[in-house]
């Protein structure tokens, strides 16, 4: 478990208003920038199913293809699952997968770009969540026991608060 560390400055949270209550952001003064945020994750597996996905032999048909699909329609989505996001017009969003065969792993990799007055990194992170859990779907009856995990934001681009990087 991560150990829990204090806010780097004393900005007061915006997601809530004069009563404490939650509230969407209004970004309307921010300056339109282009946006771009990375995140990674990973499913791990048993070797037999990963290589199962490789050879493209899994029941329900090309693993990748779906993950493929599903990080892009979650990215888009985003807005209706996560409450406070604001409906983003998104000009670019792309999945990568990696194999890490030592590990029995399918590396996850979602980038996604906007030009506007807000982020993207929980578009991104949406899009690796649900190509992760596609996987985890379309394989679960040969291997319940996969895990997810290491979801994490990478790089961040553009807005107020610059860039964000992290390996």
């Amino acid at each position: 478990m991560r150990e829990e560390t204090k806010p780097t400055d004393s900005r007061p949270l915006t997601h809530f208003n004069e009563a404490g209550r939650a509230r969407m952001v209004d970004v309307s003064a921010k300056e339109i920038t282009e946006r771009r945020a990375i995140a990674r994750g990973e499913v791990v597996m048993e070797p037999a199913t990963l290589q199962l996905i490789r050879e493209g032999r899994a029941k329900k048909g090309d693993v990748l293809a779906v993950a493929q699909i599903a990080g892009i329609m979650a990215a888009k989505k985003t807005h209706e699952i996560i409450p406070m996001c604001h409906p983003i017009l998104l000009s670019g969003i792309d999945l990568r997968f990696e194999y890490d065969e030592p590990r029995a792993a399918l590396l996850i990799e979602a980038e996604v770009r906007t030009s506007g007055q807000t982020g993207v990194e929980m578009e991104a992170l949406t899009a690796v969540s649900a190509a992760a859990l596609t996987i985890y779907d379309m394989v679960k009856s040969v291997d319940r026991g996969m895990t997810i995990g290491n979801l994490r934001l990478v790089h961040k681009s553009g807005g107020k608060t610059g860039n964000f990087d992290q390996p």
